[in-house]
């Protein structure tokens, strides 16, 4: 590099090589940081836990169990269940091990920073963002509706005749509790983790009290029947009766709905870093939150569909119309009041999380300054939270967000894959001082060999090295990301399955097999790989097996999203690029301290150049000290 290139990268002046463009956007944030945490370390497991359940079984469990059982599955819908909380723990495990390996605010972004880089990280943060926000929003709205309906609409009628938004793809009028309910969530949330997180537990355990009270009521009213009920007796269009009334392709397409019944565990490690002992309460929290979540879909929904025919279950409130049809008036208003809590800490885990995200992101430089700024009294992010408040409150307020729950969903499966790529490169990531001293010790890395076939031993592993090194991590990398992309193509084989089960011919079944032999074999790759040496306090049990599934099924629910939620995922991606490029790649943290190194670096080889050389670099050696200055300023 040129005294002249130096300068430029010195004091932010672009330099367009592809090389310095390749390496500015994978820069990666160090996976320890020495920094001190500024956030206060406040949360135990148990309320980790609680903000895991209160942000996930939210309004679905009164919900999802009907709408599933009548037009996907049946009674067979506790099976679909099952097959989505094992698809959910596969990425739950994967969470669970990065929140002890990086116990940082972020989540997912934080943990493909310190994986794979800079640019990367900032564009799931930033989707990140969106579905915090959208998920917060959506709830709220939701929160508004239901009170609205159980108080007769007076809200609708008012607002909609005084205060009509005549504008297509808005509101049919500004929602004002819906904004007032968001600023005063932001507000408790702002005030601090601790405080915020109280009101949770108490939300969570009315709503998980509500929750055992349907199905130890529902109990008493049960009939093995109606799960074996005779094909003559069902109701055109509502398949053949019995268990599994529509197939083992109608479990299948349950399972992807109630795959989103279990999004929004997740938030547990985006308050990593003001858990007390995050590296023990951050996978203890994600693996008992989402089995309890199981437990009480599994509950209710074999309570719903053994209490009532499947064909005849009410998609929108499923148990109150159960108990109003078994004469249980009480209990249809102990379960409105129940989605009332399970709204309120729904509400409050979707809104937890938001600030943290923006914290991480301003905190790195990625965004702007003051969105991170620690509130010298609550100990939180507060300007931030009440901004992303502010801002989710006018989402709720004036926009019409059905049609934008998709993009929350595309936004939550992308952090999934990109964490369980994340998983398997730290696992095989090389141990530089160890890959060091076995090249000084002169023992055979197996990479120098030049013979025909050193390729595919190289590839497999065929010498049986068990350190990694830099060759073994990049193939590890390449693997990965071809067998991402090949799950892309997989997913579209997976479709015809899926929809079209019973004209399935010879050709698509070899198809199927000739389209699962890549991903095995990139998967057998990867495994024949040496393993990092780094200890953990919990690991993903069978990698890389488990984490390989996690990606295809996150990729093939991102495949079955229509494409306009593509196309405003895309508007939304272009937002986030332009405000990468014009401020967070200048400002960001790591490139700061990448100039002070250089500079300091650079100060002393000029310095030791002036005096082994003389007056010769005097002038270069005296303007040393002002660059050490700009980019220490």
């Amino acid at each position: 590099m040129t005294a002249m290139e130096e300068f430029a990268e010195y004091y932010g002046m672009p330099s367009w090589s592809v090389t310095n463009a390749f390496r500015v956007l994978t820069r990666k944030k160090p996976l320890e940081d020495s920094n001190e945490s500024k956030l206060a370390k406040v949360l135990s497991a148990f309320d980790l836990t609680a903000l895991g359940i209160g942000s996930t079984l939210g309004v679905g469990v009164y919900v999802l169990a009907g709408e599933v059982s009548k037009q996907y599955a049946g009674p067979a819908v506790v099976v679909s269940f099952l097959i989505a909380a094992i698809a959910s723990i596969f990425a739950g495990l994967c969470y669970a091990e990065f929140g002890a390996r990086v116990p940082k605010a972020g989540s997912a972004y934080i943990y493909s920073y310190v994986t794979i880089g800079e640019f990367i990280a900032f564009l799931i943060g930033w989707n990140l963002i969106l579905e915090y926000a959208i998920g917060s929003a959506s709830v709220v709205k939701g929160l508004s509706t239901y009170l609205d309906q159980l108080c007769g609409n007076p809200m609708s009628s008012f607002l909609g005749t005084h205060m009509p938004l005549n504008i297509e793809g808005m509101s049919a009028y500004p929602d004002l509790f819906a904004f007032v309910v968001t600023i005063l969530f932001s507000l408790a949330i702002a005030v601090g983790a601790k405080e915020s997180t109280r009101v949770n537990n108490v939300f969570t355990m009315l709503n998980l009290g509500v929750v055992l009270f349907v199905i130890i009521a529902g109990l008493f009213k049960v009939s093995r029947s109606n799960w074996s009920i005779p094909k003559s007796e069902v109701p055109e269009g509502y398949g053949d009766g019995g268990f599994m009334p529509y197939g083992v392709s109608g479990i299948i397409k349950g399972a992807a709905v109630c795959f989103y019944g279990f999004i929004g565990f997740d938030c547990i490690a985006t308050a990593g870093e003001e858990a007390k002992n995050p590296k023990k309460s951050i996978p203890f929290a994600v693996i008992v939150s989402l089995a309890m979540i199981f437990l009480a879909y599994f509950g209710v929904s074999t309570v719903l569909t053994m209490m009532l025919p499947y064909f005849e279950q009410d998609e929108k409130a499923p148990l109150p119309h159960v108990f109003r049809i078994n004469g249980w008036h009480v209990a249809e208003y102990v379960v409105s009041i129940g989605a009332m809590f399970g709204l309120c800490s729904s509400m409050m885990g979707a809104m937890f999380p938001l600030p943290r995200i923006v914290f991480a992101m301003s905190n790195d430089g990625l965004l702007f300054k003051f969105l991170g700024d620690i509130s010298e009294k609550y100990k939180t992010p507060f300007k931030g939270t009440m901004i992303t408040g502010l801002l989710t409150g006018i989402l709720a307020a004036v926009f019409n967000l059905s049609q934008l729950v998709n993009m929350m969903s595309i936004g939550t499966l992308l952090a999934y894959s990109m964490v369980a790529s994340c998983v398997l490169m730290l696992r095989y990531e090389v141990d530089d001082r160890r890959e060091s001293r076995i090249v000084a010790n002169g023992r055979a890395t197996g990479l120098e060999q030049d013979h025909p076939g050193a390729l595919w031993r190289r590839i497999f592993n065929l010498n049986g090295q068990t350190v990694p090194t830099k060759q073994t991590s990049r193939i590890v990398t390449y693997s990965v990301t071809l067998f991402s992309l090949w799950c892309m193509v997989f997913s579209q084989i997976l479709t015809k399955f899926e929809e079209d089960l019973a004209n399935v011919t010879s050709f698509d079944g070899i198809k199927l097999v000739l389209g699962t032999i890549p991903l095995a074999v990139l998967l057998l790759i990867i495994s024949r790989q040496p393993t990092s040496g780094v200890k953990l306090s919990f690991k993903v049990p069978l990698v890389p097996w488990l984490p390989g599934i996690s990606i295809l099924i996150n990729i093939y629910l991102m495949i079955k999203l229509d494409i306009l939620t593509w196309v405003r995922f895309s508007i939304w991606i272009a937002i986030g690029l332009t405000i990468f490029l014009a401020y967070g790649i200048r400002h960001s943290r790591l490139r700061q301290r990448e100039q002070r190194n250089n500079s300091i670096a650079m100060m002393r080889d000029c310095s030791n150049t002036a005096l082994l050389g003389g007056q010769e670099n005097s002038k270069y050696s005296n303007e040393v000290p002002l660059i050490l200055m700009h980019s220490t300023s």
